[in-house]
C-alpha cells in the first residue's frame, strides 16, 4: 500500500488499543501479547480511514527507551512492527521529530540487520512486514530530510547489502532494492561512500548475476542511471586524478587499473551510467603516460569485444575510431593490448570485419615480434564456426604467413594457429562442404611449402604437421593389458585423411609430405646408428672398443643436432637420452623405427616413450619428441598398404584420372621406389592384385611392388609357378609399364633364367615387325633385361641393338617439317608419340647395357659406342646431325635422355673418364633452352650429387643457374648447395665445394657464351659471384683465393685460347674475392697449405718466362677492372637493397602473370661454333709447345695434404699438378712481382707473397723437367 494524502471522511475509525505499554511490572509475556495485539489492529487500520488522534498514545509510548532497547528480540520486531505501521498511517506526514526518526529508523535498520538471516529465523514474519512496509510505504524516504541524512544513508546501505547476501527470498531482495532506489531518487546529493559501497558490488571476484549483491547492485545502477551517471564520473575522475601525481613504480597504476576493471564491469551490466566516462577514456588514449595508454586500451578494447560492443561503438563512434589508432601507438605494449583484445572483436562485431581485419593484417607485420605472435594467437582460440564466417581467408593466408617470420615464436603461432583451424575444419571437408573447403583446404600446402623454405622453419611445421595435418590416432586409456590388446585402430580413416589432404596440394607440397614421410631415406637411418651406437655405449660402461664407440656416438650426435633448433641443446639432450641407457626406452623407440611395425604398434610405443620421458627425464622431452616424430613413420607405414590396395581394387581402369587414384598410384609407386620393405607383409595381397587383369592400374603397381620387395627381400619365398606364367604373360603384352614391371620381377626372381632368355628370344625376332605401340611394351622390357639379366641379354644383344640403334635412333623422324611447331619445344609424358617412347627407351637399353658391364674386363669397349651416341646427341641438341630437322620436342626429349645417361654412366669411374673430355657440354644441359630439360636434369643431377656417387666435378654445375629466367630452378640448385655446406663433414666440404672452385672457372673459361668483351665478363662474375655468396666463408677465402691465383700458374690442356680465357677468369675471381673479403673486413692472408690442381684439365707452364710473362699480363679488358674497381667500393648495403627490391618486383610480376608458363633459357650464343677471335695482342703462351717433357707424368702426382685444423686432406686422383712443378730462379720472379705492383696492385701484401711462392715452385718443375 502506498502512502496517500489524506482526505476528509466522516466514518473514521480510531483504535481501539488503550492499554499501557510502559510500566514497571509490566512481564516480557504480557508486553509481547499487548505488542502483537497492537500490531495486528494497525496492520488492519486503512490509511484513509483512520482517527491518526486515536494513535496519539500508542505513538508516544511505542518510541519510548525501554521498548526500544528491551533485551527481548520478540519485543523490539513487533515495536519496529507498530512504529512502520504508524508512519503508514500518518503519512505524508511524520508524528515524530526529527530526532525520534532518526533514533526510529535506526532502530529499523538494526533490527533487519539482527534478526532478518534465514526463513527459519525467529520472528521472521515480523521482519518481512517491516521491510515490506519501508519499501512500499516508501517511508524511509524520510531518512533523507534528517540533519545527519548522509550517516544513515552509508549505514543502510552498507548494512542492506550485507543483508543480501544471506541468500534470502527474492521478495526480499527486491524490498531491499525499492528502498535503496528510493532513497537515491530523494537524496539531495548522494554521499560518496554510498556510491562506493555499490561499486564495491561490481569489484568483487564473484560478482555475477547469481549473486545477490551484484544483481541487487545492477538493478539499483540501472534504475537510477540518470542521476548517478555524474556521480560515476566524479568517482572515476577522482581516482585518476588522485592516483596520477606521482606515479613512479607499477604498485603506483594499480588504483588506476582497479578503476578501470570498474568500468569494464560497468560497461557489462550498467552500460547507461558511463554516458560521461567513455569520453573520459577517450581522451586518456591520447596521454603520455605509457602505463595510462596501456591500461585504457586494454579496458576499451576488452568492452569493444565484449557481447554489447556494437552498442557502444554506435554510441561513441570517435572513441572506437580514436582506440583504433592505438594500431600505431610508439609504444609496443600498448600496440601488443590493442592486439589481444581482438578475439572478443572478431565474435562480437560482425559488422567491424573489414575494419578489424585491416588492423590485424597491419599488425602481423609489426615491428615486434611479441605484437606479430599475438595476432597469429588471436587466431588459434576462435573456433570453427567463428573462422567459417567472420575471418576472411585472405586473412588466413596472411596469418599463414608469419610462418616464414624469422623469430620463433611468431613462427610456432603463426602455423599453430592455422593448424588448429585446420583440425576444427577436417570433418567438414571430409564431408565435401564447399565452405569449408574453400576456406581451410589450402593450409596443409601452404604449411608444407614453409617447411621447405627454411632449416629454422622446418621444426614448427613439422610439429603443426604431426598434430594437427596428419596426427596419429589417439587410444583410450585402458587399465589392463589384455583391454588394451583388443583395441583396433581405424587404418582406414587414417590412410583416407592422409588421401583427401594429398587432393589439395600443389606437387611442390605432394613432394614435400613425400619427403617428410621418412620413406626415402638410407636405411638404416642416423637415428637407427645413434640408437645402436647407445645400446653399445651402455650408458658409459663399454666392454670393448670404448674409444671407437665414444667418438662414433660423438659423431652421430653432432650430425643429427645440425637438423634441430637449438642445436646445442639438441646435442645436450641426445647425450642425457644416451648416459640414460633405460632399455625399456631403446626397446620402444626401435619399434617406432621398425618398417615392420603396424600403426597400431607405433601409436601405443610412442605414447609410452613419452610418457616415460616426461616423467623421468622431462628436461629433454622437447628434443626426443622431434626425434621420435622424424625417425617414424607417421604419414605412410605397412599400415597404408592394404587400405591403399583396396581403393584401387574398388575402382576400374577408366578411374585413374581421379585425383585419390592417382594419390594412390603416386603412394605405391613412391614405396615401391625408395622402402619396399613395407610390402612384406602383404605379399599374397600383391600376388592377388596382379591376377585381376580388369584392372590395369592395380596390376601394373602390384607388378611393380613385387618386383621391388623380391629385389631387395632375398629370403622371400618364391612365387608358385602360376604366377610365373602369369608374370611372363604380361612382359610379353602391349602395356609397356606392366611389361616393364613384369620383366623387372621375372629378372629379379630365382631360377628363372630359362624364362628370361626365352622372352628375350621372342622379342628380338618380334621388333622389326612390332607396331609402335607393341615397340614401346618390347623396348621398355629390353630396358630392364640389359640391367638385371645381361647374361640373358647378350645372347641376342648384337641384333638388339643393331635394331634399336640403325633402325630405331637414327632412322629419320616422321614428324613433318611443314607442320613443325618450332615454339613447342617440349611435350608432355603423357603426349609422347610411340615412336619417340621407344626411341627414349633405346637410350635406356644402350646406358643399363653399360651400366650392367661396369666391372668386366670389357667395359669401355662395349660402352664407347653408347658414350659416343649420349655426347653427339647433347652436342648436337638432340639430334645425331646437326642440320637434322626433327621436332624441337623431340630433340628436348632425346638430348635430355642422353643427358641423364650419360650421369648415370658418370658414376662408374671408368666411364667419367671417357665422358670428363665433354662435361662442358653436359653441364651446359642445365643452361638448355628448354625449362622441363633444365628441371629435369638438375633434379637428376642432385639426386645423385647428394649421397656422393658422381665425381666432385659435377657439383660446378649447379652454379650454372645463376641466370636461370625461373626461380623454382635457382631455388632448386640454391637449396642443394646450401644443405650440402652445411652438413658434409669438413674433408668432403673441401673435395666437393671448395676444391672444385678452380674447375668451375676452367668450366666458365670454356663456357660456350665465354668471350672477354665487357658485357659476358659481367656475366661470368655472376657466376662467380653466385659461388662465393654459397661457398665462401672467413675459413675458406684464403684457399678460394689460391686457387683463383694458381689458375695463372698452368696452361688449358686443351689450347692456348682456353688459356686466355682461364687467365682472364681468374683475374676475375681474384678481384671478386678481394672486394667481399674487404666488405666484410676478412683477412686475406696467403694459404698456408699446398693443393693439387686437376691434371686433366691443366697442363704446367712450359719455362719460367712464359709463367712471369703470364704474370705481369692483365687479361681483362680495362672497362671491366674499372667496373669491378667501381663495385668494390663501399656501398654494398645500397646494392643489397637494390636488388631485394628487384627480387621483390619480379616475384611480384610473377604473382601477377598467369600460372604455369615457363620462361626459356637464352639459347647458347654460340652452341658449338668457332669461338671469336682473340685479339693479337695477347702473348701466345703455348709459343713453345715441344718443351712439354715427359716429366708430367712423374711429376703430377706429388701432391701435399692441406691443415688439418680446417682443410683436411681432399680425395684426389691419381696425377694432379703439384706447386712444386715448373719453380725457377727467384731473382726473375721478384722482378715480375715488382713490375706487377707498379701496375696498380702495390698494398697487396699477401698477393705478392702467394705470387712469389707460386713462381718459386715454377721454377723448380722446370729445372727437373731440363734434367729429366
Amino acid at each position: 500500500m502506498v502512502a496517500q494524502t489524506r482526505t476528509a471522511n466522516t466514518t473514521q475509525k480510531k483504535l481501539s488499543f488503550n492499554e499501557k505499554l510502559v510500566g514497571k511490572n509490566l512481564g516480557t509475556d504480557a508486553l509481547l501479547k499487548k505488542l502483537k495485539a497492537l500490531h495486528t489492529e494497525l496492520a488492519e487500520l486503512d490509511q484513509e480511514i483512520v482517527d491518526v488522534n486515536s494513535l496519539s498514545s500508542v505513538r508516544t509510548q511505542l518510541i519510548h527507551t525501554s521498548l526500544l532497547l528491551h533485551k527481548e528480540r520478540g519485543v523490539k520486531a513487533y515495536v519496529a512492527c507498530c512504529l512502520a505501521d504508524l508512519l503508514r498511517l500518518y503519512a505524508p506526514d511524520a508524528p515524530y521529530t526529527v530526532t525520534e526518526l532518526r533514533d526510529i529508523f535506526q532502530f529499523f535498520f538494526r533490527q533487519l540487520s539482527a534478526g532478518l538471516k534465514s526463513t527459519e529465523s525467529t520472528y521472521y514474519n515480523e521482519y518481512f512486514h517491516l521491510l515490506e512496509s519501508l519499501s512500499v510505504v516508501k517511508s524511509v524516504v524520510l531518512v533523507c530530510d534528517l540533519p545527519n541524512a548522509e550517516e544513515l544513508m552509508i549505514e543502510v546501505f552498507r548494512d542492506f547489502f550485507a543483508l543480501v547476501r544471506r541468500d534470502l527470498a527474492k521478495k526480499i531482495e527486491l524490498f531491499i532494492a525499492d528502498i535503496l532506489i528510493a532513497l537515491i531518487d530523494e537524496c539531495q546529493s548522494l554521499p560518496s561512500e554510498v556510491l562506493e559501497v555499490i561499486m564495491a558490488q561490481f569489484m568483487d571476484k564473484n560478482a555475477r548475476m547469481d549473486q545477490p549483491a551484484y544483481r541487487l547492485a545492477v538493478q539499483i545502477c540501472n534504475t537510477t542511471a540518470d542521476k548517478l551517471q555524474r556521480h560515476v564520473c566524479q568517482y572515476f575522475t577522482d581516482i585518476i586524478i588522485t592516483n596520477s601525481r606521482d606515479l613512479q613504480s607499477e604498485g603506483d597504476f594499480e588504483e588506476i587499473r582497479t578503476a578501470h576493471e570498474l568500468v569494464k564491469q560497468l560497461a557489462r551490466s550498467c552500460p547507461s551510467l558511463l554516458h560521461s566516462v567513455i569520453p573520459q577514456l577517450e581522451e586518456e588514449l591520447r596521454v603520455e603516460e605509457v602505463q595510462v595508454r596501456l591500461i585504457v586500451t586494454q579496458t576499451l578494447g576488452e568492452m569493444f569485444g565484449d557481447k554489447g560492443g556494437s552498442d557502444l561503438i554506435r554510441k561513441y563512434p570517435s572513441t572506437w575510431s580514436v582506440w583504433l589508432m592505438r594500431k600505431g601507438d610508439k609504444a609496443a605494449p600498448v600496440r601488443l593490448k590493442l592486439v589481444e583484445s581482438a578475439k572478443g572483436l572478431i565474435l562480437n562485431l560482425p559488422e567491424h570485419r573489414e575494419t578489424i581485419e585491416d588492423v590485424l593484417r597491419l599488425k602481423l607485420l609489426d615491428p615486434d615480434d611479441k605484437v606479430r605472435t599475438a595476432v597469429c594467437k588471436v587466431y588459434s582460440q576462435i573456433d570453427y564456426e567463428t573462422a567459417l564466417h567472420h575471418v576472411s581467408t585472405s586473412q588466413l593466408r596472411a596469418v599463414a604467413g608469419r610462418g616464414m617470420d624469422k623469430k620463433h615464436t611468431v613462427r610456432v603461432e603463426a602455423l599453430n594457429a592455422i593448424g588448429k583451424l585446420y583440425a576444427l575444419a577436417y570433418p567438414e571437408i571430409e564431408n565435401g562442404d564447399t565452405s569449408a573447403i574453400e576456406h581451410f583446404s589450402w593450409i596443409p600446402n601452404q604449411v608444407f611449402h614453409i617447411a621447405n623454405v627454411t632449416l629454422e622453419s622446418k621444426p614448427a611445421a613439422e610439429q603443426v604437421i604431426a598434430d594437427h595435418i596428419f596426427p596419429l590416432p589417439s587410444l583410450p586409456n585402458v587399465a589392463s593389458t589384455s583391454a588394451s590388446k583388443n583395441i583396433e585402430v581405424d587404418e582406414v580413416a587414417w590412410t583416407d585423411r592422409l588421401l583427401n589432404v594429398m587432393q589439395y596440394l600443389d606437387d611442390t607440397a605432394i613432394n614435400a609430405v613425400l619427403s617428410m614421410s621418412g620413406i626415402k631415406v638410407n636405411r638404416p637411418t642416423a637415428y637407427e646408428h645413434f640408437l645402436q651406437t647407445c645400446i653399445q655405449n651402455n650408458g658409459g660402461v663399454i666392454d670393448e672398443n670404448e674409444e671407437a664407440v665414444k667418438r662414433k656416438l660423438g659423431n652421430i650426435i653432432r650430425h643429427l643436432s645440425k637438423h634441430f633448433p637449438d642445436p646445442h641443446k639438441a646435442t645436450e639432450d641426445l647425450q642425457a637420452f644416451a648416459k640414460a641407457n633405460e632399455n625399456r626406452l631403446y626397446k620402444l623407440l626401435k619399434t617406432c623405427m621398425d618398417l615392420q611395425s603396424d600403426l597400431k604398434s607405433i601409436v601405443k610405443a610412442s605414447n609410452e616413450f613419452l610418457r616415460r620421458v616426461e616423467q623421468s627425464h622431462e628436461s629433454i622431452l622437447s628434443t626426443m619428441t622431434i626425434v621420435l616424430r622424424r625417425c617414424t613413420l607417421r604419414i605412410l607405414n605397412q599400415s597404408s598398404i592394404s587400405p591403399l590396395l583396396k581403393r584401387l581394387q574398388k575402382s576400374s581402369s577408366s578411374s585413374v584420372a581421379s585425383p585419390v587414384t592417382k594419390h594412390v598410384h603416386q603412394l605405391l609407386t613412391y614405396v615401391s621406389k625408395h622402402c619396399p620393405a613395407l610390402y612384406k607383409a602383404h605379399i599374397g595381397e600383391l600376388t592377388k592384385a596382379i591376377a585381376d587383369e580388369k584392372n590395369t592400374t592395380l596390376v601394373e603397381l602390384g607388378m611393380q611392388a613385387l618386383a621391388a620387395v623380391v629385389r631387395t627381400d632375398e629370403s622371400l619365398p618364391s612365387l608358385d609357378r602360376r604366377t610365373v606364367d602369369r608374370v611372363m604373360r604380361y612382359a610379353l603384352g602391349e602395356n609397356a609399364r606392366v611389361t616393364k614391371f613384369a620383366s623387372r620381377l621375372l629378372a629379379s626372381l630365382k631360377g628363372c633364367h630359362e624364362q628370361c632368355k626365352n622372352i628375350i628370344e621372342s622379342v628380338a625376332q618380334r621388333l622389326p615387325d612390332a607396331e609402335p605401340e607393341v615397340l614401346v611394351a618390347h623396348t621398355a622390357l629390353l630396358v630392364q633385361m640389359a640391367r638385371f639379366r645381361s647374361e640373358a641379354f647378350e645372347h641376342r644383344s648384337d641384333d638388339i641393338i643393331t635394331f634399336l640403334v640403325k633402325k630405331l635412333l637414327l632412322s629419320p623422324s616422321q614428324d613433318d617439317g611443314e607442320d613443325m611447331d618450332v615454339d613447342n619445344d617440349w611435350v608432355n609424358d603423357d603426349d609422347i608419340p610411340p615412336i619417340l617412347r621407344a626411341r627414349i627407351q633405346a637410350l635406356k637399353v644402350c646406358r643399363n647395357r653399360c651400366l650392367a658391364h661396369a666391372s668386366s674386363p670389357n667395359a669401355i669397349d662395349i660402352a664407347t659406342p653408347a658414350l659416343k651416341m649420349f655426347t653427339t646427341l647433347t652436342q648436337h641438341s638432340g639430334s645425331f646431325k646437326v642440320d637434322a630437322r626433327d621436332s624441337p620436342s623431340i630433340k628436348s626429349r632425346m638430348r635430355l635422355q642422353a643427358a641423364i645417361s650419360l650421369l648415370h654412366l658418370s658414376t662408374i669411374e671408368a666411364y667419367a673418364t671417357v665422358i670428363n673430355p665433354h662435361f662442358v657440354w653436359l653441364a651446359v644441359t642445365v643452361q638448355d633452352p628448354c625449362y622441363h630439360v633444365r628441371m629435369i636434369f638438375l633434379t637428376k643431377l642432385i639426386s645423385l650429387l647428394s649421397p656422393r656417387k658422381l665425381p666432385p666435378r659435377f657439383n660446378t654445375i649447379p652454379f650454372l643457374t645463376v641466370l636461370d629466367p625461373e626461380d623454382d630452378i635457382r631455388n632448386r640448385a640454391t637449396a642443394y648447395v646450401s644443405l650440402a655446406n652445411r652438413t658434409l663433414p669438413p674433408a668432403a666440404r673441401v673435395e666437393y665445394l671448395e676444391m672444385i672452385f678452380i674447375r668451375l672457372l676452367h668450366l666458365l673459361a670454356h663456357h660456350p657464351d665465354f668471350s672477354i668483351a665487357h658485357e659476358n665478363l659481367q656475366d661470368m662474375a655472376k657466376y662467380v659471384e653466385f659461388y662465393l655468396d654459397q661457398i665462401m666463408s672467413s675459413e675458406n677465402i684464403s684457399l678460394l683465393y689460391h686457387l683463383a691465383m694458381k689458375a695463372k700458374t698452368v696452361r688449358d690442356a686443351e689450347s692456348h685460347t682456353y688459356s686466355e680465357h682461364l687467365y682472364a677468369m681468374s683475374e676475375l675471381a681474384q678481384e671478386l674475392i678481394k672486394a667481399r673479403a674487404q666488405a666484410r673486413s676478412w683477412a686475406l692472408q696467403s694459404f698456408p697449405g699446398k693443393v693439387k690442381l686437376p691434371s686433366d684439365i691443366f697442363r704446367p707452364l712450359p719455362n719460367p718466362e712464359a709463367a712471369v710473362k703470364i704474370l705481369k699480363t692483365v687479361y681483362l679488358p680495362q672497362e671491366t677492372i674499372e667496373w669491378l674497381a667501381e663495385a668494390a667500393k663501399p656501398h654494398k648495403t645500397a646494392a643489397t637493397t637494390a636488388a631485394k627490391e628487384k627480387r621483390r618486383e619480379a616475384r611480384e610480376a610473377r604473382e601477377r602473370s598467369p600460372q604455369g608458363a615457363k620462361r626459356k633459357a637464352s639459347r647458347l650464343r654460340v652452341n658449338g661454333a668457332a669461338k671469336r677471335a682473340r685479339p693479337s695482342a695477347r702473348w701466345n703462351s703455348d709459343q713453345s709447345e715441344t718443351a712439354e717433357s715427359s716429366s708430367d707424368s712423374e711429376d703430377h702426382s706429388e701432391g701435399e695434404s692441406l691443415p688439418s685444423e680446417r682443410h683436411t686432406s681432399p680425395k684426389t686422383s691419381k696425377s694432379g699438378l703439384s706447386e712444386d712443378e715448373g719453380q725457377d730462379s727467384s731473382k726473375e720472379v721478384t722482378s715480375a712481382q715488382e713490375d706487377t705492383s707498379k701496375a696498380g696492385r702495390a698494398g697487396r701484401k699477401a698477393r705478392t707473397r702467394a705470387k712469389a711462392k707460386i713462381s718459386r715452385q715454377i721454377r723448380k718443375s722446370v729445372v727437373r723437367s731440363k734434367k729429366s
